[in-house]
């Protein structure tokens, strides 16, 4: 990949400047009075501001402007970290201004605060007086920064109707399964380069109605071949039971039983496999073997010949790339060309850039969205780009490297916050399963999303995500169902490896992926993924003070340890929720700046209360773990919108202050079935968008105190086993509820009341 790391710079300084002008606008209190350094800094951004879409252009080639924006870069995430540490909380109480003041902060043992804010201003200045060095021309992007129509939902349809060239491949390889009748065991592998839509074309094979009587399973491989994973997938979706097998041999008689017992007709699909040792290979196939004259059939997906050659049991499928005219097509269809009054003009353009997505259907698709809101001249601008001839690419005869570059000019086209919400996404591994309110609040925790005085902050996120999914850097999710994920009805999206590769250049200096070993100790970086829980956290070979993201991958149990966590003070998101952890360490209060905490499976039974001074956290997880109930002043989380203690089995009481949770959206009490339920409790949260109290046993009061949640679009009250004939007045809540304006329609607004007859 190119060096991209310093097209973020442009995106972070609008980000800094709209905190800056936010502090002089009285917005963000601060402990002391910095208009008059703020303005000055606000006046050293705008200087540099209207230059930075030819110097992150120059970056790509230049050294020299890279490490010019990679220090601009680094000043807007200080001045950033450095405004939060400022700031004060305030709120108005009888007409009375009331600023909780912080402690003085230190850098060093003879430098206030003032003389920081003053250092901060001057490293500033120095870096912005540098720019004129470079004669960077203004606002020389000849791609507006237009962000693609909001309004269409379409964009991401898995609609066979709207695939473009597959048709002839899907009947040759129907074909080819077919003539294997005589076979038990059929695996016949797609390969070809990535992007050329290996894994669409296996997903037509796969919801095909010629194989509607099959008992069938996919599996997700990505480059870290786990054959128990592998394995223990297929027995979840042929079984519909959560499997983890450990011991080889008790599942492979699993299999065998299943594999035999599935009406002997089974269709497998191994999407995107990168294992290269025969062994290996021979040992899957002999998993997937039964015998006894059944019938197995396996797709298999991967890029490398070699690979299918050795796994096949039929001749493998080579997937050929996309004429011009296909490409033209798919351009056409994203684009909405047809609906264009100067299609005339722009056709022999357009036809000019499908030449450029060298038969690769995700290109075609990334630049086809990002054309539909562009003028003519902006197409032909597209067409002209420099970026097509960029180093860094790779070899000028692969089909990668225009790829690469279809994708980098979608990149570049999307506005400041949209682009960091994307390159954001590199903290998650390739092929992970991305949780959709996960990934909005994760946004929402490192303020990545636009202020705005129309729509609100959830508004704009989905505004986001259609954007991300109509440009195809971001994909649903094909396998898993939202409720096995999340226990909730929220989506589930994947990344292209490509996408993924983009996304991974682009925050290059700013993540460290403890399982890149080349990557630790080199610079200063904001997010780190870290994948062994099982040992002590090490966080000696960065600067934790500068973390912002912190990322626990990899099952195992851990012990966090204050000592370690003591100097991340900047940290706004804590993800844990791939271990398991023996308790919260007691300095989690000290992270005034936590937003995000996902732990769950906690081992212990208490919850620091010094976490009721995350005075900013909005999501908080403690699904599955073994607490026995919230701290008694959890009500001063005043910004908390998200909690979850679902499977909280030993919980038995929820504060009386959980009332005063004013801005919560979610509550996810399900499955805890000694809590105590006090509808009057939750009546007050108005905000109440999703309530989830299913396979709860207690309620204490009246059904009635619900009716007050007007915004509910999911309420869940479903119990398996006895009836909630207790909770008086229930019937007539809901029916009062349906009849409201917001469940006019129980099917549009996605409402669900799971509850038995009473």
């Amino acid at each position: 990949m190119p060096k991209l790391e310093a097209l973020l710079a442009s995106s972070l300084l609008n980000l800094v400047s709209q905190q800056i002008g936010a502090a002089i606008g009285g917005q963000i209190r601060l402990q002391q009075d910095f208009d008059k350094d703020l303005k000055k800094m606000k006046m050293a951004l705008e200087s540099v501001e209207a230059v930075l879409q030819d110097a992150e252009r120059r970056s790509i080639q230049d050294a020299t402007v890279r490490l010019w924006l990679k220090r601009l870069k680094d000043a807007m995430y200080d001045i950033s970290d450095m405004l939060d540490e400022f700031e004060g909380a305030g709120s108005k109480s009888s007409g009375r201004k009331l600023v909780a003041m912080i402690s003085c902060i230190k850098i060093g043992p003879r430098f206030s605060m003032a003389n920081k804010m003053k250092t901060m201003r001057e490293e500033l200045d120095n870096i912005t007086k540098e720019h004129h060095h470079f004669r960077f021309t203004a606002d020389v992007s000849s791609i507006s920064q237009s962000v693609p129509d909001e309004r269409e939902t379409d964009s991401y349809l898995q609609d066979e109707a709207l695939i473009i060239g597959r048709t002839e491949e899907k009947m040759i390889i129907m074909d080819r399964l077919f003539e294997s009748t005589t076979r038990d065991i059929t695996i016949l592998p797609i390969y070809g380069i990535g992007g050329i839509g290996k894994t669409t074309l296996a997903k037509l094979l796969f919801n095909d109605t010629l194989f509607k009587d099959y008992t069938s399973a996919w599996v997700y491989v990505s480059q870290v071949f786990n054959l128990s994973k592998i394995c223990n997938s297929v027995i979840s979706q042929l079984s519909k039971q959560e499997s983890h097998i450990v011991e080889k041999q008790i599942m492979r008689t699993r299999l065998r039983d299943l594999l035999a017992a599935a009406g002997k007709k089974v269709m497998i699909v191994l999407d995107d496999l990168w294992e290269e040792k025969e062994s290996q290979l021979d040992e899957l196939k002999g998993m997937l073997k039964f015998g006894d004259g059944g019938k197995v059939i396996v797709l298999v997906t991967t890029r490398d010949e070699a690979i299918a050659n050795k796994i096949c049991t039929v001749k493998p499928y080579k997937l050929l790339l996309l004429t011009e005219e296909m490409c033209w097509d798919i351009i056409k269809q994203k684009s909405a060309f047809e609906a264009r009054d100067d299609k005339e003009r722009l056709e022999l353009i357009g036809r000019d850039i499908a030449t450029k997505c060298s038969g690769v259907a995700l290109a075609a698709q990334a630049l086809g969205y990002m054309l539909k809101p562009l003028t003519f001249g902006e197409w032909e601008s597209v067409r002209n780009s420099d970026i097509w001839n960029a180093p860094g690419l790779g070899d000028e005869c692969s089909p990668h490297r225009n790829v690469l570059a279809c994708l980098l000019l979608s990149y570049k086209s999307m506005l400041p916050h949209l682009k960091l919400c994307f390159a954001y996404c590199a903290i998650f591994p390739k092929g992970h399963k991305i949780v959709k309110d996960d990934l909005i609040y994760q946004w929402v925790a490192h303020d990545f999303i636009a202020p705005s005085t129309i729509f609100s902050t959830r508004q704009l996120c989905e505004s986001y995500v259609k954007q991300l999914l109509g440009l195809s850097f971001l994909q649903h999710a094909k396998s898993t169902s939202t409720s096995v994920v999340h226990g909730s009805v929220t989506p589930v999206f994947t990344m292209h490896d490509l996408v993924h590769d983009l996304a991974r250049s682009v925050m290059a200096d700013e993540l460290l992926d403890a399982s890149k070993l080349e990557n630790i100790g080199v610079g200063n970086f904001r997010y780190v993924v870290l994948t062994d829980c099982s040992k002590s956290l090490n966080l000696s070979g960065i600067s934790p003070t500068k973390i912002r993201a912190l990322r626990f991958l990899g099952r195992g149990s851990m012990v966090l340890h204050s000592a370690e966590f003591s100097l991340a003070k900047y940290m706004r998101v804590l993800d844990l929720s791939e271990c398991s952890i023996e308790k919260l360490p007691d300095c989690i209060g000290e992270f005034r700046q936590l937003r995000y905490l996902n732990a769950p499976r906690i081992q212990n039974q208490m919850i620091p209360s010094c976490i009721t001074k995350l005075s900013k956290l909005n999501y908080l997880s403690l699904r599955g773990s073994s607490v026995t109930s919230l701290p008694e002043a959890i009500g001063e989380v005043k910004c908390l919108m998200y909690l979850d203690l679902s499977y909280c089995q030993k919980i038995y009481v929820l504060p009386y202050s959980c009332s005063e949770l004013k801005q919560l959206v979610h509550l996810d009490l399900s499955n805890c079935p000694g809590v105590e339920i006090i509808p009057e409790l939750i009546a007050g949260l108005k905000e109440l968008v999703h309530l989830d109290l299913s396979e709860c046993n207690y309620f204490q009061g009246t059904g009635k105190a619900l009716g007050g949640l007007t915004k509910l679009q999911y309420l869940n009250l479903y119990k398996r086993f006895s009836r909630l004939g207790n909770l008086v007045g229930l019937h007539e809540v809901i029916s009062n509820l349906i009849r409201t304006p917001l469940f006019r329609s129980i099917g549009e607004l996605g409402f669900y009341l799971l509850w038995p007859i009473l």
